[in-house]
This record gives structure tokens, sequence and C-alpha cells, in this order.
């Protein structure tokens, strides 16, 4: 197996349009060969708004063309903070603080990149969950649906598996 990443800080957008959301899939350590929004770490001297931007940039083909997917900060619409607590196979613990966002206007589509791959839309009514991490299945359609949540998730190794059941709780703002 590949070394495990340790990430402290990410985001996630979902881009939502209509009664769909594009999803992807992950190509690299965490999340990899799930299906998810495009995102990823947050970098030193970044805001968390324009983490989520590079990322979405990043992840649908800036770094290799012309074609990707980009946003404004202003079509940033955070729905969720969640606190991932992750165990590597050594036992060593991390929480990783991911901020998710919906993005309903954009311009550009994506193409493959080695980060993700097949960015498509799926009606949110019937998400691929068979093909999302566990507990994206548990709390995606509560946040499509337009409702803000905070959360606690514990994984095991690789976050292939939920070591407890996961905390959502319903909040009506994020102070920014």
């Amino acid at each position: 197996m590949e070394t495990e990443k340790t990430l402290l800080n990410a985001t996630v957008c979902l881009l939502v349009q209509r009664d769909e959301v594009q999803l992807g899939i992950k190509m690299g350590k965490i999340g990899k060969g799930c299906r998810n929004g495009p995102g990823g770490g947050i970098e030193e001297g970044e805001t968390i708004k324009q983490s989520a931007i590079r990322e979405l940039e990043e992840e649908t083909g800036k770094k290799i063309g012309n074609k990707y997917i980009t946003t404004s900060v202003e079509f940033l619409e955070k729905v969720a903070i969640i606190d991932f607590h992750n165990t590597k196979t050594n036992g060593e613990t991390f929480i990783c603080k991911v901020h998710f966002f919906i993005v309903r206007q954009w311009k550009g589509e994506a193409v493959d990149t080695k980060e993700m791959t097949d960015l498509k839309p799926f009606k949110i009514s019937e998400l691929p969950v068979d093909q999302m991490m566990p507990a994206d299945r548990k709390f995606f359609k509560k946040i499509l649906s337009g409702k803000k949540i905070v959360g606690i998730v514990k994984y095991g190794p690789y976050q292939k598996e939920l070591l407890e059941e996961p905390i959502f709780i319903e909040v009506d703002s994020f102070e920014e």
C-alpha cells in the first residue's frame, strides 16, 4: 500500500446545478478511488476560500492546459465543517478539518487530472453511495438539500472504515 498522507486542513467543492451534483473519482491518497468533489489541502498563506478555488481549478485541469473549472469567492457557499479523526496503520492519529462548499455558478469544464478523473453529474436523489467514502454517504444528501452542518468522523487506516458512528449537528451559519 502507499504511504498514508497526513493532512490537517482542507476544502471540498461540490458543483451543484438544478438537482445534480458533479462528483469525480479521487486519484490521490485520501479518498483514493472514491467519488467526491474537487478539493485538497489548504496551503500556508491562503484563506479557506482561496484554497477552495485553487483546488477546484487544479483538480479540474488548470495545471495541464487551458480547460478547467473556475469560480469566484462570492459563489462559494459553506455548508459543512467536518473534523475527520484519522487513525493510521501504525496507530498514529491526526485530525483534518475539512470545509465543504456548494458552488452553483462556475465557468469552464473539467479534464481528467492526476488528482481527479471522471467528474460527472449525478442526481442528488441518486447519489453513487457505493462509490463514496463511508462518512460522505451519511451527510452528503443533508448538505445538498440545503442544511449546514458541523461534524466529527472517526476513520480507520486509509479512511476505508468508520471506527464509530459519525456525529453531525445542524447549524444556522458559519463564522468567517
